[in-house]
């Protein structure tokens, strides 16, 4: 198994003029250059979605979107670590693409959780933003597989 597939590190950045600290909210706080790998990074993703859902009020509107977000948010991560645990490359390639899907999809959700609250705009941004980044990821990985079968394929046709 190639190392580079499944475990990837990231820093968070700071916003200007917050003296070292990424602010992103209450419960998802991080300290600038602290470093997640990609499984735990999706974890907390997940997290943060269940704690923004355990405080909002269920009524006919968001009872369904908040079940779907939960869903879609929660699944990246447990994609993600099937994806570590792949039998092979292929596996490996359909269980990333799956996590850049729900990602999609819990961007979806998360919009429409906004408009339904819009007195949790920031909080949703915040977790917004953080999917994009993660959809921007996953998107970056399955090209990677995408480029790296080209290249393999197209030199198979020259050896021919």
């Amino acid at each position: 198994k190639n190392e580079r597939f499944f475990i990837y590190q990231f820093t968070r950045l700071p916003k200007p003029g917050t003296g070292g600290q990424a602010i992103f909210n209450k419960f998802a706080m991080t300290q600038f250059s602290r470093t997640y790998n990609l499984e735990e990074r999706t974890a907390k993703f997940g997290e943060d979605v269940i704690l923004l859902c355990r405080g909002i009020g269920q009524d006919p509107i968001t009872k369904p979107i908040i079940s779907q977000l939960v869903r879609s948010a929660t699944s990246i991560g447990a994609n993600y670590t099937e994806a570590n645990a792949a039998s092979s490359r292929k596996d490996f390639a359909n269980k990333i693409f799956i996590c850049k899907k729900e990602s999609q999809e819990t961007k979806h959700w998360l919009r429409m959780l906004a408009k339904s609250l819009p007195e949790l705009n920031e909080k949703i941004r915040i977790l917004w933003k953080e999917c994009q980044e993660l959809t921007l990821i996953f998107q970056r990985i399955t090209s990677t597989i995408r480029n790296g079968r080209s290249r393999i394929e197209n030199s198979m046709k020259i050896k021919n």
